[in-house]
């Protein structure tokens, strides 16, 4: 039998589907005391909200990194290239660098754009590219320098991160829940097999059991499915000695962040393999050998074995197979060192019940955000009363959504046009009540 955490790393994403008897006519919409009090005084910070865009063409830049020059505050763009950025009034004249991988760095001083109307634009890099430039043309053999130099790349100390996690459900076009936390993180460091502790700081929920049919369907995880998408912490997916072995590796066209090299490698399961396996592309700093991102797939053309690797329970007149399984994991630098910055996933599921005409299709995104981190220099450890469980469901744990600066001075991911439409609906059930 699996443990906990073998199983989570195998699965990044577990979904309970079951039948849930409908005890009220609507939502659950409750307040509760949060953990930690609401720091939502406005008067000790400034928001800034701003759209990161191509500089010739305007297209949006999705997931590109702000980060706060001076401090280790940073966040990421949402897929519509919109940031918030919530900093202190203490914090004179701050400047954030912004990064995006085939474009030109920008630092921007914030005192000269406008709090809720800023837009960065950004230059793709002129460097002419080669057509490769790698000292060995064995992308696989790159790939295992990659994991032997995970020690002398990424922290090797014990840190202390605030996160924002997001979570959200969606029945066909409709949101069916939405989850969002601010969580605290004991990142264990990337050579130590120890797993990562989290604990809840403050959450908030919506669901609408209504658009839910006679289903629930729940997330189980939490935040620790995207820790565990954190491959270089995790390799036990992609990167153990075992698991590439089942892998083609061959170098695109290498790219540019500002003027630092990166190498790219596509990445596929080999001929022969029939069981749903990964591809996708690898980024890595040609300098320090580095992964600095994964944007990666999952083969579902195998539907029964790709169900089984999401589905733990679901009703028994039902078949539920994923329509699409798609990860992305962002790191960042600083002083030389890696770590988790930012991931993402995407699963969609399609439900086909057994006498119904119609079938229903859900899609779910998770992702999150490191917004804030310290080294952990006097090891100190999250309570163990206070530590949520691999297995947790933050649905369960969450209850009630509060008013739009619920968040106070924590920064959080941008929401993106459909959840800040659904949002405001949420708003609007809460004054007619």
């Amino acid at each position: 039998m699996k443990t906990t955490k073998c199983f989570f790393i195998d699965n990044f994403l577990s979904v309970c589907i079951t039948f849930f008897l409908l005890l009220s006519a609507n939502y659950v919409l409750a307040v509760k005391n949060q953990s930690l009090p609401n720091n939502g005084d406005s008067e000790n910070y400034i928001e800034y909200k701003g759209l990161i865009v191509d500089r010739k063409t305007g297209e949006h830049l999705a997931f590109a990194s702000i980060n706060v020059i001076g401090t280790n505050v940073s966040i990421v763009s949402n897929s519509e290239g919109q940031f918030l950025l919530k900093l202190s009034k203490e914090n004179l004249n701050p400047k954030v660098l912004v990064s995006f991988i085939g474009y030109k760095n920008k630092v921007v001083l914030l005192a000269d754009l406008k709090p809720e109307k800023m837009r960065i634009e950004l230059d793709p890099t002129a460097i002419q590219l080669p057509e490769l430039s790698v000292t060995s043309r064995d992308a696989a053999e790159l790939m295992r320098a990659v994991m032997e130099k995970k020690g002398e790349n990424y922290f090797d100390t014990q840190t202390m991160m605030t996160a924002f996690y997001r979570e959200t459900i969606k029945k066909n076009k409709s949101y069916a829940s939405l989850s969002e936390a601010v969580v605290e993180v004991n990142k264990q460091p990337y050579t130590s097999f120890k797993t990562d502790i989290v604990r809840l700081f403050k959450s908030r929920k919506k669901t609408d059991y209504t658009k839910l049919d006679t289903l629930t369907f729940k997330l189980m995880g939490g935040p620790f499915n995207s820790l565990y998408l954190d491959v270089m912490k995790y390799p036990d997916v992609l990167f153990t000695e075992d698991m590439m072995a089942n892998y083609e590796f061959t170098f695109d066209r290498s790219t540019y962040i500002d003027k630092s090299m990166i190498y790219v490698i596509d990445f596929k399961q080999r001929s022969g393999k029939t069981e749903p396996l990964y591809y996708g592309k690898l980024y890595v700093d040609a300098q320090t050998l580095a992964l600095k991102s994964v944007v990666f797939r999952l083969n579902i053309t195998n539907k029964e074995e790709a169900a089984n690797m999401f589905i733990i329970r679901k009703p028994v007149n039902a078949r539920v197979y994923p329509i699409e399984a798609k990860y992305r994991m962002d790191y960042r630098e600083k002083n030389g060192k890696w770590y988790y910055g930012y991931s993402r996933i995407e699963l969609g599921l399609k439900v086909i019940w057994k006498k119904k005409l119609f079938n229903t299709n859900y899609f779910s995104t998770v992702e999150m955000a490191v917004t804030d981190w310290g080294e952990n220099a006097e090891k100190k450890s999250i309570a163990f009363k206070d530590r949520i469980k691999p297995t947790v469901i933050i649905i369960d744990e969450a209850s009630g959504f509060s008013d739009l600066q619920f968040w106070g001075e924590f920064n959080v991911i941008e929401p993106e046009k459909s959840i800040e439409t659904a949002i405001k609906k949420i708003q609007k059930q809460l004054e007619k009540k």
